[in-house]
């Protein structure tokens, strides 16, 4: 048995909630709880949907988000909490702690949460307390648990909908969170459900997926849910398997629980690289996965019936019609996900303003924001709002598909910063590539480690953090070719600087598939220029409507090489590999 699963056997996970509020009325430091509680706790304090910063005395928080749905009361709570709590100290810089985003920000991630950073323990139970109040929670949005249930943000809303599927979202989630059966499983246990026919949650990638599909008996027609299982990123991408399953949306979680229960009782303990539950499906198969899914589960599962899924949308920014007649609901352009806690909470009373009594602020898993319910009338006055021009609705393409990870301003793994850089490559490339006009997003994602937080094979060029050896000749010109770092110091002439593994051509949809990595090891200064390259070569030589993913697999990887090594750059490629 591994280490930490050893933690989690010697007390439930969830006891922890009960250890926060004594850690907090004490005011233990982390040198104090760790003589109480033991290393283990680090660990437990996960299901209290709390990491330990990689500045020690600090937490970062993250809040669930079932299907990105909020209430604009709930919004706005979330938004002054991160202007209240979510503040760095003078030691790390306070106000300045940040050159793009100052203090007091927040972070939407691509699991529909919200992350903030610089968390006491003594402040956790006042934020829960304001959480209670507007049903929001923490629990479980980190750990060995169901983790948040993914939706398609506009659920409700939409003319590609084939039905609404939030109230499964959330009951699903109700039935996970502090379900003590099932809140110690071999590892995390990702979950998206929609009846959106565009799978903008992403079904392909997370360990099971419920997407629409209709059966017919009798000629009478129900509605229900096709199952994925299997899909997840990281190291050992996989693309979810099909099971031949009709879910019922009555049925959706007692399957779901059934589901967990074969990962439960046959997940892989003892080796926490091979306990995702893809590996659990590619060494069973799908077809005995299936099986052992019965064989758990309390209802019948009739075969499955037409599936309804048509492609892949991947945001929703920019306004659109609502389902309602004279209503629109507005996506705005978040790049990587991160706002400050004032604006979150200005947009949230933006939405109590504009929009009707049924109003609401949708997280989406690009990282970015909706606004929903607003009448035709009143869209101008919101968009003439101040935080709506900073995340405007009408971005550029680089802008628009940017998502980025955390980075190494707070995550211990990882090995880059990402956020700033993101946001700032995004900006330039908008100014200084012009893509063909109908090309209205380019998804450049950058994960600062090889976990793909910022989901990088999925994106048309992702990103993985790297640190880059630099060789210098006599008079200190940089040459060569860079080459990854195990963290050994560089000889005399040489040094050592963030970089990234680049990968081309990744989507999901009826064409997924996962991005190749054509350079690894690249000076993050090399990567722009590059991007300049293959942006000329790709307008010059696409077909009619080609897309960029599409069209770097049309090429062959040496040529793309080929195209990014003419850069004008101080290092312009690295050790390849990936044909």
């Amino acid at each position: 048995m591994n280490t930490t699963e050893r933690h989690k056997q010697e007390k439930h996970p969830l006891d922890v909630l009960e250890d926060v509020h004594e850690y907090a009325q004490e005011g233990l430091s982390f040198e104090e709880i760790e003589a109480r509680a033991g290393d283990g706790e680090w660990e437990r304090l996960k299901w209290a949907g709390m990491y330990a910063q990689k500045q020690e005395g600090y937490f970062m928080i993250r809040t669930k988000v079932p299907g990105g749905y909020l209430t604009p009361e709930q919004a706005e709570v979330i938004g002054q909490a991160a202007t209240d709590f979510a503040v760095a100290p003078g030691a790390y810089g306070g106000a300045e702690q940040n050159e793009l985003w100052g203090d007091a920000y927040l972070d939407i991630t691509t699991r529909q949460d919200i992350q903030k950073h610089w968390i006491r323990i003594e402040d956790v139970p006042e934020l829960w307390n304001r959480y209670d109040e507007v049903g929001l929670t923490t629990v479980q949005g980190c750990g060995d648990s169901a983790r948040n249930v993914l939706g398609c943000p506009a659920a409700g809303l939409d003319g590609h909908e084939c039905f609404d599927a939030q109230p499964v979202v959330d009951a699903v989630s109700d039935f996970f969170t502090e379900n003590r059966e099932y809140a110690n499983l071999p590892r995390k246990f990702k979950l998206t459900i929609t009846g959106c026919a565009h799978d903008c949650a992403q079904s392909q990638i997370n360990d099971v997926g419920l997407v629409p599909a209709r059966k017919t008996q009798a000629d009478e027609v129900t509605y229900g849910f096709h199952a994925r299982v299997g899909g997840g990123l990281s190291d050992g991408p996989r693309m979810a398997s099909e099971l031949d399953v009709f879910v019922p949306p009555a049925d959706a979680v007692e399957f779901v629980r059934a589901v967990a229960q074969t990962f439960k009782e046959l997940g892989d303990r003892y080796n926490r690289g091979l306990c995702r539950m893809r590996y659990l499906v590619e060494q069973l198969g799908p077809e005995k996965f299936e099986e052992a899914v019965r064989d758990r589960c309390t209802v019948d599962l009739p075969g499955s019936g037409e599936g309804l899924t048509v492609g892949y949308q991947g945001d929703h920014v920019g306004v659109h019609d609502q389902k309602q007649d004279g209503l629109k609901y507005v996506g705005f352009n978040v790049v990587t996900g991160r706002m400050g806690g004032d604006e979150f909470a200005a947009a949230a009373r933006a939405a109590k303003r504009y929009g009707t009594d049924d109003a609401s602020v949708r997280l989406a898993t690009d990282q970015n924001l909706l606004i929903t319910h607003v009448p035709e009338a009143r869209v101008d006055d919101l968009l003439a709002e101040p935080f709506a021009q900073e995340y405007s609705p009408d971005p550029g393409p680089f802008s628009r598909g940017a998502v980025g990870c955390t980075g190494n301003e707070f995550c211990k793994y990882a090995i880059i910063e990402t956020k700033q850089r993101t946001k700032r490559w995004a900006r330039e490339l908008d100014e200084r590539i012009d893509v063909p006009d109908d090309v209205e997003v380019i998804r450049m994602h950058m994960s600062g480690c090889s976990a793909s937080c910022a989901q990088p094979q999925i994106a048309d060029i992702g990103f993985r953090g790297e640190t880059v050896k630099l060789d210098s000749d006599g008079d200190g010109a940089e040459h060569g070719s860079a080459t990854r770092s195990s963290g050994q110091s560089p000889g005399d002439g040489d040094a050592l600087v963030e970089g990234m593994d680049v990968g081309l051509g990744g989507s999901l949809g009826t064409d997924n598939e996962f991005l190749d990595w054509i350079e690894t090891a690249v000076p993050a200064d090399s990567v722009v220029p590059a991007l300049e390259s293959l942006f000329d070569a790709y307008s010059d030589d696409r077909s009619e409507g080609e897309r960029f993913y599409e069209w770097t697999r049309r090429l062959e990887n040496d040529r793309l090489r080929e195209i990014a090594r003419r850069a004008d750059a101080p290092i312009a490629g690295g050790v390849a590999h990936g044909d």
